[in-house]
């Protein structure tokens, strides 16, 4: 089976080699990079040659593997590339295919311009858009546009002012005020003019480069932000479109060769905002690409070929594309996805990469996917103020709930904080002013990468009265950080309890121990009485959920007191009785139950129910209690059952003797409840 070289350099040669993997036809990848290998699919039909060749290798290359064609996809601007690939194939006898780009990108005089080689595929082209059209290719090439009515109702054609061309136009369907029966020249303000005039949303011209006033039409369009669509081959670049490269290779290898309705979406961190803060290969993506979304802010400098939407969430994002893919080529199509910062870093990129894959998992969407990472904002301020963030925790309150911010910070000598805009930053600000941590210094990046970027440094009152709106995102230093404690253990003594109930110290640590949380636990507390095991629980990690289920109204103000006193924003009270005060809850990962009010029957049944593994720990102090338990765990499926007794004396002075007096012994029954979707019956 015959061979094809190719030298790829840009994403129609990438695209290419999709076709040719599709069409069987085996195929060598040259490309001058191992980044650049990575783009490349691994096929059974691909060998892919990393490093750059002078011309010598070229012909040795050429004239030792058996090649019937030669395609050069280098870059437009690689010309000694592509002068050493002409010269080798040509001393090697192979025909020599030079891709050209579909379309050039930032044109002329600062236009988005998009070059088709014939009035065909213009049309062609012009048919998967929206919007009217200013022609201005005169009456000659009119046909070719007028044969579909929904293109040809959107013609606005300038033409010249005799009987013969507007008779020719209105036998061709154009009638009315869609004739533009005017003598030229015309400068660039009447071009401006007519795009405002009449709505246009694309302008079609002839590619005549210094005539014809082409340049007058190219700076109108880009003045008023119309993408240009001309035919003829873009300057200072020859060669045969992507079509007629594929016909061509049909011919010599003697297979259809059929486009791939693939799509090649790229995920991209756009940095802080501004174009500086792209990478530089962030930048040449978006400079190539056909469809830019993202956030308004973000895609507001940029002019894609075809497209840009404000959109970036899964939602939205997911819709347009699938829309896009029917109404144009997709295999044509580079789409670039915007997101501030970094992809990978508290970003929205994680949302909408994960339905993409579901998507093109399911065969839903046909697309290549990419990420790109951006620089964050944290590693901007850090440069900024001089500061490291290895040894730092990053929090986000941007877009996001985050429970109990201040008790996070109380225990960092310096942390990151991303925020939203000024309102967040007035809310940290309050928030360390209500923990008590007023001496904190917050050094804020406000609109970062912009002209207008200001670094200040504010203390905790100054920040609640911020009022310039904008992007903020800050590092908190504390100067008074607290040492966390590595295990639990409060003493009774100091949680408000009244005449309520309370597990003991040691029976209450031991509970603790035998639940086994771990970081993003939700617990409930089932009968939690004063609240200590709940505090004690939440107090081991913010990461962990507590609710705190009670029923009588003297205990529930007592969890609330004794929770405002260790600062457990994450333990969460829970008016009313279990079961069905369960209801709407997180689903639980661990349960404590230190009072189940004579239903403990019910509760399992409910965690049961919940359709995951639960671990449960249950303390009984009455003979009554332990026989319900045994009875009710008989009914249910039940792994690493542990029943341990716990007998504590503590010692009381009597004179000025020590003796020992004991506390009832509490029973503790751990295990693990395997749950599943049905109740048991």
């Amino acid at each position: 089976m015959k061979k094809i070289l190719i030298f790829a350099g840009t994403t129609e040669g990438r695209r290419l080699t999709l076709c040719l993997q599709e069409a069987g036809i085996p195929h060598t990848v040259c490309v001058a990079t191992p980044y650049g290998e990575l783009l490349i699919r691994e096929h059974s039909m691909t060998e892919i040659r990393t490093g750059r060749m002078d011309y010598e290798k070229m012909q040795e290359l050429m004239e030792g593997d058996g090649f019937a064609a030669v395609v050069d996809a280098t870059h437009p601007y690689a010309t000694k590339a592509s002068e050493n690939i002409r010269k080798a194939s040509a001393g090697a006898a192979l025909p020599c295919l030079r891709l050209k780009r579909e379309t050039s990108g930032e044109g002329e005089a600062g236009a988005l311009v998009r070059y088709f080689a014939t009035e065909e595929e213009c049309a062609g082209a012009l048919l998967k858009t929206e919007g009217n059209i200013l022609f201005t290719c005169g009456s000659k090439t009119l046909a070719g546009y007028c044969g579909k009515k929904e293109l040809r109702d959107r013609l606005y054609v300038r033409v010249l002012p005799d009987g013969e061309t507007i008779a020719l136009c209105r036998s061709l369907g154009i009638e009315g005020k869609r004739i533009l029966a005017l003598q030229g020249p015309f400068t660039e303000q009447m071009n401006e003019a007519m795009i405002g005039q009449y709505g246009i949303k694309y302008l079609v011209t002839r590619n005549s480069g210094e005539v014809g006033g082409y340049q007058q039409k190219l700076r109108a369009a880009a003045r008023s932000g119309v993408p240009v669509f001309a035919v003829g081959a873009p300057p200072r670049e020859q060669g045969d479109s992507f079509a007629q490269v594929c016909r061509r290779l049909e011919g010599i290898c003697g297979r259809p060769i059929r486009r791939p309705d693939v799509m090649e979406i790229l995920l991209v961190g756009a940095g802080m905002g501004t174009e500086s803060q792209l990478t530089g290969e962030a930048a040449r993506l978006v400079a190539e690409a056909d469809i830019l979304l993202g956030s308004p802010r973000l895609i507001a400098p940029y002019r894609p070929r075809v497209d840009k939407q404000p959109l970036y969430r899964p939602e939205q994002v997911i819709p347009y594309l699938k829309e896009m893919h029917q109404r144009l080529s997709p295999g044509s199509l580079t789409v670039v996805v915007l997101f501030s910062g970094d992809t990978g870093f508290y970003s929205g990129c994680r949302e909408l990469l994960q339905a993409l894959r579901e998507e093109i998992g399911r065969g839903e969407l046909l697309a290549v996917l990419r990420v790109l990472p951006g620089i964050s904002s944290v590693s901007c301020l850090a440069a900024c103020v001089g500061e490291s963030y290895e040894d730092a925790p990053v929090y986000s309150i941007h877009g996001r709930k985050l429970p109990d911010l201040a008790g996070r910070l109380k225990y960092q000598e310096k942390a990151f904080v991303l925020l939203s805009g000024a309102e967040d930053l007035r809310r940290l600000g309050k928030m360390l002013l209500a923990a008590g941590m007023d001496r904190c210094e917050v050094l804020t990046g406000y609109q970062m990468s912009y002209p207008n970027q200001q670094i200040r440094r504010l203390s905790p009152a100054e920040c609640a009265e911020v009022k310039e709106e904008g992007l903020y995102t800050c590092m908190v230093k504390n100067p008074e950080a607290e040492k966390r404690f590595l295990t639990h253990g409060i003493g009774d003594g100091e949680f408000i309890r009244d005449s309520v109930p309370m597990t003991k110290e040691e029976v209450r640590e031991a509970a603790v121990c035998k639940l086994r949380l771990y970081q993003g636990a939700v617990v409930y507390d089932i009968g939690s009485g004063t609240g200590s095991v709940a505090v004690e629980m939440a107090l081991l990690s913010p990461d962990v959920q507590v609710f705190a289920v009670e029923q009588r109204q003297e205990a529930i103000r007592l969890i609330e007191k004794n929770r405002d006193k260790f600062g457990a924003a994450n333990l969460f009270v829970v008016p009313g009785s279990a079961p069905e005060g369960l209801t709407g809850l997180p689903a639980a990962t661990h349960c404590f139950i230190g009072g189940s009010g004579g239903r403990l029957g019910e509760i399992l049944a409910f965690l049961y129910g919940l359709g995951t593994p639960v671990r449960v720990v249950i303390s009984a102090v009455s003979l009554e209690t332990l026989w319900g338990i045994q009875e009710k765990l008989s009914l249910y499926p039940v792994e690493h059952l542990e029943i341990t007794q716990i007998s504590v004396s503590r010692a009381k002075e009597a004179g000025k003797y020590h003796l020992m007096r004991a506390e009832n012994p509490v029973w503790l029954w751990a295990f693990e409840l395997c749950g599943r979707k049905e109740l048991p019956v």
